[in-house]
């Protein structure tokens, strides 16, 4: 499963830890992700979708469908 948000497009990012001493190593910011099932009321079907904290917000906003065709649209499903 890869970190990335299936509605949003969101994936990790990397930084640097800093400790006490200002010394600096890698490390990685990972997407607050779930995996959601949801019913798509215009097909007639649940589908599984790997889906960030925004995402669920914006299908909550705007709805499944609208949310669906927007995420196709920019490439993320």
């Amino acid at each position: 499963m890869s970190k990335i948000c299936q509605i949003t497009g969101k994936q990790a990012l990397v930084g640097n830890n800093v400790s006490h001493s200002k010394r600096r190593t890698k490390r990685r910011f990972n997407v607050n992700l779930f995996t959601k099932k949801f019913y798509w009321v215009e097909q007639d079907c649940w589908i599984d979708l790997n889906v960030s904290a925004a995402g669920l917000r914006l299908i909550n906003k705007i709805g499944l469908d609208a949310a669906l065709k927007q995420a196709a649209q920019k490439g993320f499903i």
